[in-house]
């Protein structure tokens, strides 16, 4: 049986930025390393978008990035300037691409191919079980998510950011090159949270994605009938190429992702709650969340002691309140926050780098009702 310090399983995005960050330390130099995934090849299967000042980790990597981005329902449209941010797009293929490099020339990490298919905190030791092979790690770092586990327990709300997006090409110019969509809610609601987001990469060429916050996806007609719509009605485009598609379902719940760990077992990325739960942005997360990692392993508590609650958890766990109860609120909630603040401060308390006085200023650009609501029901428990 094979044994390593630390095993990380999953080669996504959160296992692959852990295993860099642990291999480039130093602290860590004199540690056997597992990356374990079911297969090597990985295909440019998704986009990450995230917001930030400044130059970046990645940004050799940024495939497109915006100054400014739009917002839209029914009533009002408007185009801002987001600086010092920029909306920045990162392709998951070259994102594996330079991370399996960096990965490859650190001595004390291999990577190797399996299923898991069990694992077991021992006390002293974790057994990780593949459908081929058994190894012992000391430490082990699992983005193995089962949805349905989330789904079944009732204490918190749970609803599915779910989306389809069609990478198009078109004949003549259909698109403001210098803008991201982030929310265009003036497409039927339907009784649910449902905007279009869109990113051009030029005049001629975007992704166009029909996404919605809400229980339960949709066939993949519905997605698919509500972009061509778009393209049609909302941008007089009738003529286009598909290039690619991509879909995606990220979970958002408050949910205490925590009781799934253990002394030596931490769940990391998706499967460790580390998706923002009332926006579904995980790649920046997973990336703060990783250099806070680093410091507490060396810090030798055991694994489950790293999951922290903070007041921001408390307002994601209300938004997601309102929206479960009635989920047609979304748009008339980040519409009028929107609409009422300025996106700097709006992406500063996202981060949850805001001061409490900042929390209240953008809190109180909401919806005042259904969140006094929401509060009293959660003290109250009526």
């Amino acid at each position: 049986m094979l044994t390593y310090d630390y095993i990380i399983i999953g080669a996504g995005a959160s296992g692959l930025m852990l295993a860099d960050a642990l291999g480039k330390d130093p602290y860590f130099s004199d540690r056997s390393i597992l990356l374990l995934d079911k297969s090597q090849n990985r295909t440019n299967d998704r986009t990450w978008c995230f917001w930030e000042m400044g130059k970046g980790e990645f940004d050799d990597l940024i495939y497109k990035s915006w100054d400014h981005i739009h917002v839209s329902d029914k009533t009002y449209s408007k185009k801002t300037p987001i600086a010092p941010y920029k909306y920045k797009m990162l392709r998951a293929t070259e994102f594996y691409h330079d991370l399996d490099s960096k990965i490859k020339k650190y001595a004390n990490i291999s990577f190797l191919e399996g299923s898991v298919t069990a694992l077991e905190d021992k006390g002293t030791a974790v057994l990780v079980q593949t459908n081929t092979d058994t190894y012992k790690g000391k430490q082990v770092f699992s983005s193995i998510f089962n949805y349905k586990e989330l789904i079944n327990q009732k204490k918190y709300p749970v609803l599915q950011q779910h989306f389809i997006g069609w990478f198009v090409k078109t004949p003549q110019p259909t698109f403001d090159a210098d803008q991201a969509t982030f929310m265009d809610f003036s497409i039927p609601q339907k009784g649910n949270t449902r905007f279009m987001y869109v990113l051009p990469f030029s005049k001629t060429e975007a992704l166009v994605e029909y996404t919605l916050f809400s229980e339960h996806p949709l066939p993949v007609s519905e997605y698919e009938a509500a972009i061509a719509d778009y393209l049609l009605t909302k941008m007089d485009c009738h003529d286009y190429e598909i290039i690619h598609k991509e879909s995606g379902n990220i979970p958002m719940s408050c949910y205490n992702f925590n009781t799934k760990n253990s002394k030596n077992i931490l769940h990391i990325g998706i499967a460790g709650g580390w998706a923002k739960p009332s926006s579904g942005y995980t790649f920046k997360r997973t990336r703060q969340k990783i250099r806070q990692l680093i410091p507490f392993l060396k810090s030798g508590l055991p694994l489950n002691n790293f999951a922290k609650k903070n007041r921001f958890w408390f307002y994601d766990l209300l938004l997601l309140d309102i929206l479960q109860r009635d989920n047609s609120k979304g748009h008339l909630i980040f519409g009028t926050l929107f609409k009422n603040r300025d996106p700097q401060s709006i992406f500063k308390f996202l981060d949850e780098k805001s001061s409490l006085i900042e929390d209240i200023k953008v809190i109180a650009a909401c919806p005042k009702k259904e969140f006094i609501l929401a509060l009293l029901r959660r003290v109250f428990s009526f």
